[in-house]
């Protein structure tokens, strides 16, 4: 992913609220399975990882992204960004 793309998917997710809370029990295989198949059909999704949470945003991001197959587009404090092009819908967000 070029820095143009990524700076063009921030700019996306600015609006965006997170669907996933990330709290004490950390990820777990159903978090993991749930959040690829919010990639599958969203495309971009932004996760909150509660104070409650001892692991890293950062390192949480990695594992999510290995896992599941997708980008890891930011992390800021306790936020993360994820993109994964659809299969089904291709394109629903077009990088430049």
């Amino acid at each position: 992913m070029t820095s143009k793309q990524r700076a063009y998917l921030k700019g996306l997710a600015m609006n965006l609220d997170p669907i996933f809370q990330i709290g004490k029990s950390s990820l777990t295989p159903e978090n993991t399975a749930a959040i690829n198949e919010a990639l599958e059909a969203r495309e971009l999704i932004k996760i909150s990882v509660l104070q409650n949470c001892m692991d890293d945003p950062g390192e949480l991001a990695r594992m999510i992204g290995e896992r599941t197959h997708c980008q890891v587009v930011q992390v800021i404090g306790k936020k993360i960004v994820l993109y994964k092009e659809g299969k089904e819908n291709k394109k629903k967000i077009i990088l430049p």
